[in-house]
Parts: C-alpha cells; structure tokens; sequence
C-alpha cells in the first residue's frame, strides 16, 4: 500500500485555524483603537506620537526590536537556507552578541549625549546638511524597496497551507498594520509587538517540538542531518564565492547587521525612546538574548524539516515549488492534524511580518516628513497638522506595499534578494556613521564622496552579480537531497532524473561579481572609508578648533588633539534620565550652539 508523504494535504485550514489567525488580527487592531483613542490626550504631541515621550519601558522596548528584527523573511527564509545550504548561517546568533557590544558603545552614547532622535541628524551635525539628505534618501528608497517583501512572505505561507489568493490576504492584513500603526503611533508599534513577538516565541518551539517528536527524537534528527551534511558551521573556506562560510557568516553578517540594528531609523527610534542611556543598553541586551533563541529555534527548524524528508525532497516531486515554502508545508504535515496549530504558525509569521512593517511605516513617515515636507512650508506647522500628515503618509506607504506585492511574488530566493537589496545602501549608511563616530578629521566632503561612491560601486557590483545570475554565470547549488524513498509515497523518480549542478563562478577566473552577496555590505562599508579618509585629508581635514566633542564616539576620544579634550563639555551620566518636558520639534535642534559658540571664542583667543 501506498504511503502519503503528508497526512495533512494543504488546504485544510480549519475552523479553529482562522479562529486563532483572527484573533491575532483582532488584538492588533484592539492595541491601535486603544492607544489612537482612549490615550488621545496623550497622544497629541509629535514627541508622543513617535516616541511615545521619552518615557518607554525597558523590555517591550526589547521585545520590539526583537519581533521587528526577525521579520516574515527570517522566520520563512532561514529555515529554508538550513534545508539547502547547511547550518553555517547560524553563526549570525552567537555574531549578535558583538554586534550588541559595538552598537551599546560605539553608537548609543553619541545619540543619548546629542539628545539624537532622528539618526540622520546626526549627520547634519557632525558634516553637513548636504550629506544628511542623500544618506536620508538611499534610507528611505532601500526600505520602500525591501518593505514590500517583508508582508508578502506571510501571505505567501497563508497561500499554502490555504489556497486562497495570495494578494487578498496580503491585501487585509496590511489594510490592518496601516491601521493600528495610523491610530497608536509608537505605542501602537510597540505593545502590538510585544503581542505579536510571544506568539512568534510559542509557535516556532512548539513547531520544533512536535516536529522533533514525530521523527522520532534529537538523537535521530541530527544523525540524518549529519549524514546530509547540514551540520558544518566552521567551514573556513577563505574563498569569497562560496555562499555561505564562517567567514561570511560572522564578519559579512557583523557589518550587514550592526548598521541594520544600530542605524536603522526604525531602530533608532525605539532605542531614544527609553529614558536614559542605561535603559537603551539594557534593552539592546535583552533583545541580543532574545534574538539568539529565537535565531536558534529558526536555524533548528530548517534540520528538522531536513530530517523529515531526509530520503524524500518535496521540491524534488513537486510538492512544493520552491525552499521559502517548504515551512508552510512542514508545518501543515506535522501538526495540521492538531486544530489551531497551522493557525498558530501562521499569525506567527504573520506577527513578525506586521512587526517589521509598523515600525518601519511609523518611523518612515516621521523621516518624510521632517526631511521632505515641512521643509517646504506648505501648511502652518503644528503638532495636530504634523500627526495627520504623519498618518496620511502610513496610509500611502501601506497601499504601495499591497501593490508592490504583484512584483515581489515574482522573486526567486527571498533571503538573498533581500540582503542584496538592503546591500546597495546599507555599507554606505555603515560605512559614513562609523566614519563620522571614529575617525575625528573626516569632513564632510570626505563623507559625501565616500558614501556616494560605496552606493556606485555597490550598484555596480550587485547589477552585475544580477547579470550573471540570469545568465547561469553564477549559481549556488543546493547541498544534495535524496529520492531514494519516494517510491514508497507513490513518486516514480531516481535520482538520476535530477541532474546534479555544479557552480560555474568555481571553475571560472575570479570576479569580482562572483563575491557572496553576504560580503555586499563589508565591502561598501570599507568603500567610505578609502575614498572619504584621502577626500578629507586632500581637501583640509575637519578644523578642530570648531569640533564637537560630544560628535565623536567617548571609545576614541583619546585621538582628540588634547587642546579639544581639555575644553570637552562633561558628558551626562549614564542613568541621567533626560528632561521630561516635551521637545517641540521632533528632529534634534542644537540648543547648545550659542553656548558652544560662546566657549569656542574663548578657545579660539587662547589658541
């Protein structure tokens, strides 16, 4: 008799499923109504709207950066690496703790002395305006490009396990994330968020748990990943065109992550909104744990999907079209017989994709606004005109990601097209903080050539990448997957109807478009650096007699001609809660200038 590779074909969604899946909708929508209605009062201010008055609690801080980091794509698409590539990606969780430490001491302390709340404003203060607004626009044209992604691929999994359309899901569910984020603003954000993280908690372990138990143990899951060989996470391998190595995994993904977490606005944005320094680095760190379990429980589930159809591929016979569904489909095999757990797995990924999408919706429409509309002066600026514009922009933002959603189902392998997407900008944005925070005599044609020719030279590199991608020039293979027991769930297949391929970037000459998309970001960072350090010093390094030490990260204050660290303004203490009167401008406005313009003079007399 012939076996079912499945005992839950896809499209039984239960009664209980969409109950539980509406019950997520239901609790978002409810977070909103409360915070846009019955905290009005409150809730008026600009301040308030977007960070929620410098008055935010310490762990649904952390718990935010946690679920809006760990987007729809993670919870989708890392598993599916693991299931193709092996288990070298995990590597980015023990990475995290690094990158925690560089972001707490090395970024926060220069936006907590500056009283920074926009990140870009930063650099308008440290070179010029000028650089402020293209490093602001490369920001907001990668996340309108990246955004879309994020809420398509839990429509996508909803599709699956469904069979409904996957453009009216996408199109309802984001109707909800421009709602509840229109209404709460950043309290909204942040304890749908919370709700939504807890879910993504639950469910991936009880996925693993079950899945582990069905094949039969710990013991059995990793003897059939070994002998796949998925279990290799130190694979030293020096050549830049393997995909995947120790390498790439922790130096590539340090550099792509570090700028992802510390100068991302979206992220920004919630680390200023707690009341001191000490807070946003007690935050951090909680999310740093938070991320390594929940990165682990991802990275284990794509083993444990492995070990499932370890002598039976579902791509291989058709099951699945393509690795970023096989999720989905393990989940509604192992537990869709259990009546609303594939509706718990789905407001899972459906809660990290609605995480990601409101935090970024609610700081890009603060951004937009302060950069590109009220500079303008097209209506009289007030708190009650700047929140509706501020909505009005959620509101269009949200409609172009519905839309947009007809392109992205168009992708191939959703985690690659998104690191080489968010790659284009992401070492420039790196590449011009770091140069601003750590080396004092960068000026800021330095920083505006420097930045300009890493987003060229990205462009340039990733279009070509592009190129020989369409034209089978450069290809990752798949580690393999086995055939040999489909006969017993009815597949008349061999092996040898799949043919095995082979990397054509391993027998060329090296080029430089053959480099792993992982590395994008190092590189690009490293660009500002070799053209903005020579630009600054051909061109008169910054004056220090006009320098703000407070500018510079407190790690290398020591490079400080001693005359400037002599005259430095004392910092604030750590636990020094900022003033609880709320700032009328949302954007830094530099109320120290006439006093460090006073103490100049006097250091300029006696230079």
């Amino acid at each position: 008799m012939t076996k079912s590779i499945t005992a839950n074909p896809q499209g039984q969604f239960s009664v209980e499923d969409y109950t539980v899946f509406t019950i997520m909708l239901g609790i978002s929508t409810a977070i909103g109504v409360y915070f846009g209605f019955f905290q009005k009062k409150k809730n008026q201010t600009t301040e308030e709207y977007l960070l929620g008055g410098r008055k935010m609690k310490t762990f649904p801080i952390a718990i935010s950066l946690i679920a809006s980091q760990l987007s729809g794509v993670s919870i989708m698409s890392v598993p599916a690496e693991m299931y193709s590539y092996g288990a070298q990606y995990w590597i980015i969780a023990p990475t995290m703790i690094l990158i925690t430490m560089i972001i707490n001491y090395i970024f926060v302390p220069v936006f907590y002395n500056n009283h920074i709340t926009n990140c870009y404003q930063y650099l308008e203060d440290r070179f010029s305006p000028a650089v402020k607004k293209f490093v602001t626009f490369t920001y907001v044209l990668n996340i309108y490009l990246i955004l879309p992604i994020f809420i398509f691929i839990p429509a996508l999994a909803f599709s699956q396990v469904t069979g409904i359309n996957i453009h009216l899901i996408n199109g309802i569910v984001c109707g909800v994330c421009i709602f509840y984020t229109m209404l709460g603003g950043i309290k909204a954000v942040v304890w749908t968020d919370v709700v939504q993280g807890m879910i993504m908690f639950v469910s991936c372990f009880l996925v693993v748990a079950i899945g582990v138990a069905r094949i039969g143990g710990l013991s059995e899951v990793f003897e059939r990943a070994s002998a796949g060989e998925r279990l290799e996470i130190f694979d030293m391998t020096l050549d830049t065109t393997t995909r995947q190595t120790f390498w790439t995994a922790s130096v590539g993904n340090l550099f792509l992550w570090t700028g992802y977490l510390g100068l991302s606005q979206s992220c920004v944005q919630r680390i200023v909104s707690v009341p001191s320094m000490r807070h946003a680095r007690a935050a951090l760190w909680i999310f740093c744990v938070g991320f390594i379990i929940i990165m682990t429980l991802n990275c284990f589930t794509g083993i444990v999907i492995f070990a499932k159809y370890f002598d039976c591929d579902p791509i291989k016979v058709g099951l699945v079209q393509k690795a970023d569904k096989l999720l989905p489909f393990f989940v509604q095999d192992v537990v869709g017989n259990l009546k609303g757990m594939p509706g718990v797995f789905i407001s899972c990924v459906f809660s990290a994709g609605l995480s990601t999408m409101s935090a970024n919706l609610n700081s890009l429409a603060g951004l937009i606004y302060e950069d590109y509309i009220r500079p303008f002066k097209l209506f009289k600026h007030t708190d009650a005109s700047a929140n509706r514009t501020m909505k009005m922009l959620i509101f269009v933002s949200g409609v172009y990601c519905i839309a947009m959603g007809l392109i992205v189902e168009q992708f191939g392998h959703i985690l690659q097209m998104v690191v080489t997407i968010a790659s284009v900008t992401q070492g420039a944005v790196m590449g011009i903080f770091c140069l601003g925070m750590l080396w004092p005599w960068a000026n800021k044609h330095g920083a505006l050539w420097g930045s300009a020719s890493s987003v060229i030279v990205m462009s340039w590199i990733i279009a070509g990448a592009q190129v020989a991608i369409s034209n089978k020039e450069l290809i990752y293979p798949p580690k393999a997957t086995s055939v040999d027991g489909c006969y017993e769930y009815g597949f008349n297949v061999t092996a040898n109807d799949f043919p095995t391929l082979v990397a054509p970037q391993d027998e060329a000459e090296f080029s430089i478009y053959n480099m792993s998309f992982v590395w994008y970001s190092t590189v690009g960072t490293f660009m500002v650096f070799l053209v903005g350090i020579p630009v600054s010093y051909f061109t008169g390094s910054q004056d220090m007699r006009n320098f703000r030490p407070k500018l510079i990260s407190p790690l290398v204050h020591w490079l400080l001609p001693e005359e400037v660290r002599q005259n430095e303004f004392s910092l604030k203490a750590e636990n020094e809660k900022l003033s609880t009167e709320p700032i009328k401008e949302w954007t830094f406005t530099a109320n120290e200038t006439e006093k460090y313009k006073e103490r100049l003079g006097v250091i300029e007399q006696t230079l």
